[in-house]
Formats: C-alpha cells, structure tokens, sequence
C-alpha cells in the first residue's frame, strides 16, 4: 500500500542513527515527562470505542467557514497572515513568503480510503485553487499530517519540502524529487534561498509511525518559521514540555503560536495537549497571537463534538429562561424533570449526581433511539427495561460501588464490557423498583 510511505533506508538512516534522539531502534524523547500529565487511572480508549463512538463525536453539519481567496488576493498589511485550513494545516504569508504546514486533503486521516477517522469538515478552497505556495513544512508522519494524495499533489508542483528526519522517506516515495527535501534534527535550520525565510526545527514530545512496524522510525518536531521582522511557532504534535522554554530562549519572541488543542484523551496527556495545557504551553513561549489548531476536521479521540456540547448547553438555557432553544419545535414548552432520589443506600445523594460524576459518555448500543442526556436514561427506568446501553466509568475512587451496584466483581479487566443489571429505585410508574440492563465498561478500578 503506497499510502504506508517508505523506511528510511542507506545514507538516511546512517544520519537518523547518528542523531542524539536516536535511540538504537528509533527515536525517543528525551526530556523527562512532567508527572500528572498521564493520570494513572487513564486507560488507553478500546478499538471498539474508536470505531463505534456514536454521531455524537462529530458536529451535526459542517462547521462555519469562509472562502479566503479574495483576502489572499492581497498581501497583509502587516507583513503576516496565517490562514486556518483545518486540523494542522496552515497558509502563513510571512513577509512575502507562502508557507503551508502539515498539508491534508484527503477525505480521512488512515492509510485507506475506505476505512479509518473520515473528515467532517471540508477544506474551505481545494488544493489546486491555492495560490503558489514556497513551502511546505511537515511536522511528523502520522496520517493526519502527512496525507499521501495531498504530498502527490504537491510533487507535481514541485514544492520544496522542510521536514523531520526520516520523514522525506515518504516524500520521496511519493513523487517529490530528493533535491526539494530537506530534513530536520531538532535546533537544526535551513535558510531559504532569496528569501531571508528560516526553519529551524524543535523539540517536542511525541512520537511516529504510519505502520505496524515503524514505531519511531522519523523523527517529530515542532517548527519555527522566522523572517526579519515576524516569527512564527508551530507545534505539530505535542504533549506539555519544559523544553518550550529553551525554544522560548533560543528562538523566540513569537508574533504567532500555533498550537494543538484537539482531539485529545486523559490517556494521552504525555503526547498531546489538550486545551488547558496548550495554555501552559502558550506562556512557556513566552506568548503572542494564538492559533489554536489540530481540531475542528476529523474525529481522532472519544470527546464529543463542540456541537454536541453546544445544542445540549443552549438547551439548559432555554430551560433556565436564558438564550432561545434551538429545538426542531419551539412551540413545544420544556418538559420540566423532577430531581430523582434513590431509596437504596448509596454514596451519592441521587442517582442524577452519580451519573454526572461518574460517566464521561452514556451512549445506547445500535437499534436504539439515541437519548440526549444522562440521567434521562436513568429517570426513565420503566421505558428503559430491555434496552441495552454503553457506560463508561472515569472515576477511579469510586468504580467499586458502582460495580456492586451493577452486580460486577471489582476484579473486571480493564477495559472489559459485560452485561450487568443495575437496579434504581423510585423510578417505576407505580413507584417500585426497576431492574435495567446494561452494558458496563470498567476503565478503572482502585
């Protein structure tokens, strides 16, 4: 399969082995991980989550966007203009030079065009309506920053090509001539010619890989693009590191900070960014302009879609007599719901608080219609019976009496779904107990 790219192979690899980070079988980060970046009790997300995640993980329709063409018909006032394109990529129009990052085109993030994470948000102008582009910078090889149809494209407009080391293995699988690649260890520049452009490449905390057996195989980076009056920082891919403080000191002040804040898990805080911690990020860098990025275009992780969030926080408003609902019939009045008390001895007050402590995401199994809001499912005990939902519990310190409760054994594997019955009280027409079936996924158990 072409899309898997190429190893690097002869007098590149000789290089990629003669680097610092490399590490006998491939490259490692060496700058130690801040603790608390990973919780212990964040279990990796299950093949099963990630290709049965629900709707709900992407917006409802695309995203609002605009055509840039006309304001690319015109130089910036200031000298710099960066251009959001989706996920990682980026047009940054630096002193008169087009610089694009991470280019992705293609309709999903996989080796396969049939199979994999499948973009939701178009690109707002195609790839042959961009203006002439100068650069190309690619972070790393992961699938959602090195597309193989949008390199082939590039190649035959023979763009030159700023990458990591090892990266332009793929590229020159894929059409680009060797002489247009240039490649990357970390706190390494490349000047491009006649145009007083640098590219220096940075560290960040990652990893590589686009098959079963290259893991580490290139070389990650962050970028910094710098010219004689802006200068610019990409992060690629990225969890927090201490080390943006180096890059701060060697390679800053920023005009923009362009930086990862999407698709992210708890289990991935050593890798990724995540909001909060592209904030931190931010002023270990010293500050500037911020773009977020690497969001907005596929779904790569189990979070729900802002969309999602939205509708289901505008609707709590309406409900409060705040901003206007957004339900399909507005001349329907909200249904006013009575906060549901448990009989039974439990830790938590009501079975409502329980649930928004304890569950990240309520999901039902396929066949059923899909309910909006996690105590509904619960209020609802007596229509709920024999219908079969996806739990799934984050909260470490208390899944032991959650599994008593749904008759399960503390000593479930990780990661393991069962059918369990999980009894509520007071919820019944006739105000008796009802036994409902679920399906139980134990992430955690202290």
């Amino acid at each position: 399969m072409k899309s898997l790219g190429r190893k690097p192979q002869g007098a590149r690899l000789e290089r990629l082995k003669a680097s610092p980070r490399w590490a006998g079988e491939g490259f490692r980060n060496l700058h130690p991980v801040i603790p608390g970046l990973r919780p212990a009790n964040a279990a990796m997300p299950t093949l099963s989550e990630f290709l049965c995640g629900g709707e709900r993980r992407v917006p409802l329709g695309p995203l609002p966007s605009m055509n840039p063409l006309e304001a690319w018909s015109k130089p910036p006032a200031s000298g710099l203009r960066a251009t959001w394109l989706g996920h990682s990529t980026v047009l940054i129009e630096i002193d008169g030079v087009r610089v694009l990052t991470d280019p992705v085109w293609g309709p999903r993030a996989s080796p396969s065009s049939i199979a994999g994470p499948k973009r939701f948000q178009p690109v707002p102008v195609p790839l042959r309506a961009m203006p002439p582009v100068d650069l190309v910078i690619v972070s790393h090889d992961h699938y959602d920053h090195l597309d193989y149809p949008s390199i082939r494209e590039l190649a035959r407009l023979d763009v030159p090509f700023v990458t990591s080391l090892g990266v332009g293995a793929h590229l020159e699988a894929w059409g680009v001539r060797p002489e247009r690649i240039v490649e990357l260890d970390w706190w390494e520049s490349h000047n491009m010619p006649n145009t007083g452009l640098t590219v220096t490449a940075a560290p960040s905390q990652h990893f590589s890989g686009r098959g079963l057996h290259d893991r580490n195989a290139t070389l990650w980076s962050s970028m910094v693009i710098r010219s004689q009056r802006h200068a610019v920082f990409f992060s690629g891919d990225t969890g927090l590191t201490t080390e943006y403080q180096a890059i701060r000191d060697r390679l800053g002040p920023f005009d923009l900070v362009m930086l990862e804040v999407g698709a992210y898990h708890p289990a991935w805080g050593d890798m990724h960014l995540g909001p909060e911690n592209a904030l931190k990020a931010h002023a270990l860098l010293g500050g500037g302009a911020f773009l977020p990025v690497h969001w907005g275009t596929f779904s790569l992780a189990m979070h729900l879609a802002l969309a999602s969030r939205w509708s289901r926080r505008t609707r709590r408003k309406s409900r409060r007599g705040g901003a206007p609902s957004t339900r399909s019939r507005p001349s329907q009045r909200p249904r006013r719901r009575r906060r549901p008390r448990c009989r039974r001895t439990c830790r938590i007050r009501s079975t409502r608080s329980q649930l928004h402590r304890h569950l990240v995401d309520v999901a039902p199994a396929p066949g059923f219609a899909r309910l909006e809001r996690a105590h509904d499912r619960v209020a609802r005990g007596a229509e709920m019976l024999g219908r079969v939902l996806v739990l799934r519990v984050v909260a470490a310190a208390h899944v032991p009496a959650l599994a008593a409760e749904a008759q399960v054994h503390p000593g479930v594997p990780h990661g393991q779904a069962l059918l369990a019955t999980f009894r509520v009280g007071d919820f019944g027409q006739d105000r008796s107990e009802v036994a409902a079936s679920f399906h139980l996924r134990i992430l955690a158990v202290s």
